[in-house]
């Protein structure tokens, strides 16, 4: 049995519907006569038969297994849905087939997207008698007109998921189809067509395709609900990514009290990532007035590329915004590697032009994206991604076209400013000297720190000379910080404990933050420095881990701990440092089979799939103090077998993400008492009331 068994999906952060707990196997079969012969309990045979062998049919498999194909049940992946279904119209946008796309959102929480493209194709389906196009395409996995470059030549949809996904997971979808001057509707319900294709009667002046789809709330749970303001963010986003299209935006007045949304509005942007950009960078001082932006059509025989890149002199971090067929990559991909790679070499050139080659000699690309705000786009036919929710360009091919278009644009532009271009080499080689400079004090810091934190408690911090591949993992007191410091690898791991919670910052003056030992012995012992003195290239750790015990204190302290860090290190987090150990809370064995769970749901879906309805022993953690050494690295720290959350807060999400935890940790106790109050059905839910 493998960790995966016994485990099952413990990274999750949220909790999925259980499948239905599996039918008892049938009784034994009857002893045959002859040398083949077994008798009944024969290991292997008992409890275990061909009747134990489900086959998921049509959308089962995505309602069983959602994670899979949008990538959980929170709430990122509950507006991935909405994702999917632009999608699709931004495909007919992008192929010159729509003009505009309409998003309403309504009160009662349906969505619905509209396009006046060509419409699904509503004619009865060749390997489907008796079936729509329209009814295969809703109801069936990888079914779609996007596996070739025949219908459309850049496209965001792959494999024939995206809509049916969409269906699979809503309790309530209507697609409307305009074709050919005739109107005809079909709805369906969790996977399923709940009526025929209707042809509703003869329409002028409209054509295309609507979906209007309502979330299943078996799956991602009572409370939830589409953010008006992310849904205007993704559709403002997408108009920028292709100026040929118009969004119309409205959404119901009922859901936008206290937020400064407009009910409606329309999004057209003709310069496209320029504007996008400059939104973004509206206010802050550059290294070089200009940004630099450019378009081309057909690189490498492909459809369009497009980029728009500035660099921040404020002091602050940069950013990289890339799509794919106007697909968001927000782990980047091989198109970003192109443009780092682009810019990297455009630069030497320009110092090899002007004498100066020598000073770019340790100039590396990441000194050239420092403070870069970039933006990128390209259409390319038949693009490969790293997953179903396409986070990631994997197409090797992009990296080679982008590095091409962006070069030769880049080299234009640095040698029709020459003023502009020294500061930008100027700027590039600072950072450079910066960040040697750190390496080489680095080591001294780590040594420092080491010293003054070598108290009883305190630091145990690992062997490795550098930050590469090393964790932090902050645990709650003595006991757990014992059994951390034995369960580690002393090469990569450090282990620091605390004593129970620690000081909320967000409501907590800078002389108690200062007076405060315990935060002030972590910030030493990262090395990197607070507010506005954080030094990413300080920070004595690759990963940040916060281990806590799982139970509501266990979670009141890691609040408190992502508080601090989002307050007093954010960049920390920007950077990707920070994650959240989930050790298990149960330990549960019988016929020498073990397994552990996270949370009582997940105790009963492992007593229903691991153990198959039968009674294991059960024992609860009251800490990770009472944990064995062994159990904890072979739960909870070895990175072969664990599972972490990475702590992430998505760019267009910073203003909401502050505003929440300062209702939830800052010193108004009445805004933490309406936050409770507009989920008390969600608690209720969660406590089973």
């Amino acid at each position: 049995m493998t960790d995966s068994d016994l485990f099952g999906d413990f990274g999750n952060e949220r909790l999925r519907p259980l499948a239905p707990a599996a039918k008892a196997a049938p009784p034994a079969p009857k002893a045959v006569q002859g040398p083949a012969a077994r008798p009944p309990g024969t290991p292997g045979e008992s409890g275990y038969s061909a009747s134990d062998i489900e086959v998921l049919e049509g959308l089962e498999p995505v309602r069983r297994r959602p994670g899979m194909y949008i990538g959980g049940t929170d709430e990122k992946a509950l507006h991935h849905l909405f994702a999917e279904v632009i999608d699709n119209s931004m495909d007919e946008a992008v192929a010159g087939h729509a003009t505009f796309i309409e998003v309403e959102l309504e009160a009662s929480g349906h969505l619905s997207v509209t396009d006046n493209g060509r419409g699904i194709p509503v004619d009865p389906h060749p390997k489907f008698p008796g079936r729509s196009a329209l009814e295969v395409i809703m109801t069936t996995l990888h079914a779609g007109g996007k596996f070739d470059s025949k219908v459309y030549e850049t496209s965001g949809g792959l494999h024939g998921v995206g809509i049916s996904v969409v269906n699979a997971l809503s309790d309530d979808l209507e697609v409307e189809v305009a074709r050919a001057q005739t109107l005809y509707r079909q709805t369906f319900s969790r996977g399923l067509a709940t009526s025929k294709l209707e042809t509703v009667g003869r329409v002028q002046n409209r054509r295309g395709t609507k979906v209007r789809f309502h979330p299943d709330a078996h799956i991602f749970g009572a409370g939830a609900r589409f953010d008006p303001a992310r849904l205007f963010r993704m559709a403002r986003s997408k108009a920028y990514l292709f100026g040929g299209v118009e969004i119309r935006w409205k959404c119901d007045p009922a859901l936008l009290e206290g937020r400064e949304i407009a009910t409606e509005a329309v999004f057209r942007f003709p310069g496209g990532l320029k504007d996008y950009l400059a939104r973004d960078i509206d206010g802050k001082d550059l290294v070089v007035e200009n940004i630099f932006s450019g378009k081309i059509t057909k690189p490498g025989g492909h459809g369009s590329l497009e980029w728009a890149i500035a660099w921040l002199a404020t002091g602050e971090d940069g950013f990289s915004s890339s799509y794919c067929n106007t697909i968001p990559t927000g782990d980047g991909g091989t198109h970003e590697q192109g443009l780092r790679v682009a810019l990297l070499r455009g630069l030497r050139d320009h110092a090899e032009r002007i004498g100066q080659s020598k000073r770019m000699a340790n100039v590396t690309t990441d000194d050239v994206m420092a403070t870069c705000a970039a933006m990128l786009s390209v259409f390319i036919r038949e693009p490969e991604f790293q997953g179903q929710t396409k986070d990631k360009l994997a197409t090797l091919e992009a990296a080679r076209i982008v590095e091409n278009a962006v070069r030769d644009g880049f080299d234009h532009w640095l040698a029709g400013s020459p003023a502009q271009a020294t500061r930008l080499l100027d700027w590039t080689v600072d950072r450079a000297d910066e960040r040697l400079r750190r390496r080489l004090e680095k080591e001294v810091s780590r040594k420092t720190a080491t010293r003054k934190l070598r108290l009883p408690g305190k630091l145990a911090d690992c062997s490795n000379a550098g930050a590469a591949g090393s964790e932090l993992f902050i645990v709650e007191g003595d006991s757990a910080g014992g059994s951390a410091k034995q369960a580690r690898n002393r090469a990569t791991q450090a282990v620091l404990p605390l004593r129970g919670k620690i000081l909320n910052v967000a409501n907590a003056t800078r002389d108690k933050l200062n007076a405060n030992q315990q935060l002030q012995d972590l910030a030493l012992a990262l090395g990197c420095g607070l507010g506005s003195q954080y030094r990413d290239d300080d920070l004595r750790y690759d990963k940040v881990i916060i281990m806590t015990d799982a139970d509501v204190d266990g979670a009141h302290i890691a609040s408190l701990l992502v508080t601090f860090f989002w307050r007093q290190m954010p960049k920390l987090i920007d950077k990707g440092h920070l994650y959240l150990a989930i050790p298990p809370l149960y330990r549960l064995n019988h016929g020498g089979k073990t397994a552990y769970a996270r949370d009582d749901a997940h105790k009963e879906e492992l007593i229903a799939t691991v153990f198959k309805g039968k009674k294991p022993d059960v024992g609860r953690f009251k800490g990770l103090g009472e944990m064995m050494p062994a159990q904890l690295k072979e739960t909870t720290m070895d990175p072969k077998a664990r599972n972490l959350l990475k702590v992430v807060v998505e760019h267009d999400a910073r203003d909401e993400t502050a505003d929440t935890v300062e209702r939830l940790m800052g010193n108004k106790p009445e805004a933490r008492f309406l936050f409770i109050q507009e989920r008390a059905a969600f608690a209720a839910d969660l406590v089973d009331i």
